[in-house]
């Protein structure tokens, strides 16, 4: 680290489980955040305040007047303008030396195989079950550790699925790809804008101890977040056998 760097995050270099190599390894890794909402702008910000060297988004949405409301990072001068494209200028201004990538597009399987190779985490931050599948399997096949939020009404969830570790369910174990869905989104349902802030920042958390390789994630553990009433509940989570994309098949996704 250079003296401009050193001083930027002498707070992280006083903690004594994180200092200069946590701090290091953050500068040095590379997150993939899918979805550019209002869970990815506190997990975009924070991640990159914090020193995370490289971060890639992905979305194919345009910064809406309603998004405003809770996706803190887009403004209403930049109102139309694809939402990957707002975020990359809110990360810049408020940390410069980190390395953004912007990709407009919607994402599927064979994109998101394509950036989760090159990327150490991945941070699920849609509301679209079909994306949320994909980007399971591509964690699940390039064993990559991915930090996943939900958030509506007053209510959210976070958790982390982690394939290297050998008793970690995978997303398709809590929700198996065959069941039917009825998604359900803030354009229809409503979702209370501090809820995305504190869903996103522990999404945030989770993503900067498990890149630094400190304290303990929430993997396995369902956190369960309900605004309404500031209660915190946690929920065992365990890995099914039958899972057909971490289960039987040894460990490889079924693409």
């Amino acid at each position: 680290m250079d003296d401009q760097q050193l001083l930027r995050y002498s707070r992280h270099l006083l903690l004594d489980d994180l200092g200069v190599e946590g701090q290091q390894r953050l500068l040095a890794a590379h997150a993939l955040i899918v979805g550019a909402g209002g869970l990815a702008s506190p997990v975009a910000l924070y991640l990159a305040s914090a020193g995370v060297g490289r971060i890639t988004l992905v979305d194919d949405d345009t910064v809406d007047l309603t998004n405003l409301q809770r996706q803190i990072m887009h403004t209403e001068a930049r109102i139309g303008q694809p939402k990957v494209e707002s975020a990359r200028q809110a990360i810049t201004a408020i940390n410069s030396g980190v390395q953004v990538s912007a990709v407009t597009r919607r994402a599927d399987d064979a994109l998101l195989h394509q950036l989760l190779a090159d990327a150490d985490i991945a941070l699920d931050c849609t509301d679209n079950f079909a994306t949320r599948q994909a980007l399971n399997r591509a964690s699940v096949r390039q064993r990559k550790p991915l930090v996943s939020g939900a958030a509506i009404g007053f209510d959210g969830q976070v958790t982390v699925y982690d394939p290297r570790q050998p008793h970690s369910p995978c997303y398709a174990c809590v929700f198996p790809p065959s069941t039917a869905v009825q998604e359900a989104r803030c354009a229809t349902m409503g979702v209370f804008a501090p809820l995305v802030g504190i869903v996103g920042a522990l999404q945030a958390a989770e993503a900067l101890k498990l890149l630094s390789g400190i304290g303990a994630s929430l993997t396995g553990q369902l956190l369960m977040v309900n605004a309404r009433h500031a209660e915190f509940t946690q929920v065992r989570l365990h890995r099914q056998p039958d899972c057909p994309v971490c289960g039987s098949g040894g460990g490889q996704a079924v693409i």
